[in-house]
């Protein structure tokens, strides 16, 4: 065995806290032989579009974005919908064409290499953009990068199945986000040290480093080595469609999976309001945007490994536990405008408490993430991944719509409330959910 071979294959162990990376569940021998090696290109990989995410985050970054060209207050109301719905939507779509294509990788370098060409728009809007012009270019924008990153999505989870292990893939997962977070945490710390209104020209290489970011993704995933696989099955959109409905009919566990999911949304949708609690108190300072990505950064290099180890042993208590941790969460947001003064006139509190519910949607991402891929095979995989992020892209839609009116009645720490009630549910719903990792 070659030099290189053998120190991949030891630093893949190292990670996986295996030692004998022979060990494969549920791949082919091909696919074994070189499993070290694509663990690592993973990473890498994961490692570019997971910094790219967060520093082109809906929930943080564009809303700064937005107020710094002057586009109107409604508009960012709409960005984490379309960046969430519109990566999911698509994906059954996908599906059938993606079932077609006896090596799969290629979508996933399509899918980033259009991430990293919507990255650089924004990034030339953040600099040059104004207005309720600029804000819709944005937008549009937005939505191009989510309908590449449903493609990226759907292939990047096929692709796992096809070339990692079972009880790797939660691993693998947890590691790529630690290490990302770590990059992110730089970044933010830059951040604080601009304690004055954001420059453009700061967002704009933010986003120019996004950019990067999906670039690095796309090279990555085009050197995975990935065995062609089986083809039958393949379908067009109306037959994606006819089978999801079938799936969901005959698969009372899979149907149980998604009624989860879809109740641990509140953790994605008590985010966004969380950091707008936290940006009432700073403005629109470049230096409070530092600290709450500073904050998340943190949250996501501590939570990311312990989540994704967790996962490979039980994905369904994950999910509960992660649910029940996001029900605090919000709980204690809906709380803090009630402190005194001298606690919550300033940005800390809210950051605190964002970094813990990102704790806690890691555990929820990673969970349901392992548990969706773990509990299909090679021949339905591409499928269940696709039909479920397409009932939650759906879903995603509705709430934010409903939660949004919400908000505007009931006022933000009500709606945090009724947030952690969903998550509430959510636990107890994953608590019954039956393991897959065994």
């Amino acid at each position: 065995m070659a030099t290189r071979e053998i120190t991949q294959t030891r630093l893949f162990e190292k990670l996986t806290g295996d030692e004998d990376s022979r060990m494969c569940k549920d791949i082919p021998e091909e696919a074994c032989d070189v499993q070290p090696e694509n663990f690592l290109r993973h990473l890498c990989a994961s490692l570019g579009t997971k910094l790219a995410d967060e520093l082109s985050s809906a929930r943080l970054v564009l809303p700064w974005l937005l107020g710094s060209i002057g586009a109107p207050l409604w508009m960012v109301g709409l960005l984490v919908p379309i960046r969430e719905a519109g990566a999911l939507l698509p994906q059954l779509f996908v599906a059938g064409y993606l079932r077609q294509q006896p090596v799969r990788k290629w979508v996933w370098v399509l899918g980033g290499t259009v991430q990293a060409l919507a990255a650089g728009c924004l990034a030339i809007l953040a600099w040059l953009g104004k207005g309720s012009v600029g804000g819709a270019l944005v937008l549009a924008a937005l939505v191009l990068l989510s309908l590449a990153r449903g493609l990226s999505s759907i292939a990047t989870k096929d692709v796992m199945g096809k070339t990692i292990a079972k009880q790797r893939r939660g691993t693998l997962m947890g590691w790529s986000g630690s290490i990302a977070s770590g990059v992110t945490l730089a970044a933010g710390g830059v951040l604080m040290l601009f304690d004055d209104q954001p420059g453009q020209l700061a967002l704009a290489i933010l986003l120019g480093i996004a950019a990067l970011g999906w670039a690095l993704n796309a090279a990555f995933a085009a050197s995975i080595k990935e065995q062609p696989g089986a083809t039958q099955g393949g379908a067009n959109a109306w037959d994606s469609i006819k089978q999801g409905v079938f799936l969901l009919r005959r698969d009372r566990d899979f149907l149980h999976f998604n009624l989860s999911r879809a109740l641990l949304l509140s953790s994605a949708l008590a985010l966004p309001y969380i950091a707008l609690l936290g940006e009432r108190q700073s403005g629109d300072d470049l230096g409070g945007l530092g600290i709450l990505i500073v904050i998340s950064g943190l949250a996501g290099l501590v939570a990311n490994p312990i989540w994704g180890k967790r996962s490979d042993v039980s994905s369904r208590r994950v999910m509960r536990d992660a649910g029940l941790g996001a029900a605090i969460c919000c709980g204690l947001a809906a709380s803090l405008p009630w402190l005194p003064g001298a606690w919550s006139e300033t940005v800390w509190p809210f950051a605190i408490v964002y970094g813990l519910l990102v704790i806690a949607h890691a555990g929820v991402r990673l969970g349901r993430k392992t548990y969706v891929v773990d509990m299909a095979d090679s021949e339905n995989r591409a499928l269940y991944v696709a039909l479920s992020n397409t009932l939650t892209g759906v879903l995603m839609l509705l709430l934010g719509a409903v939660l949004g009116g919400l908000a505007q009645v009931m006022g933000t720490s009500w709606l945090l409330l009724v947030l952690a009630g969903f998550a509430l549910a959510a636990a107890a719903s994953a608590q019954r959910l039956p393991e897959v990792e065994h």
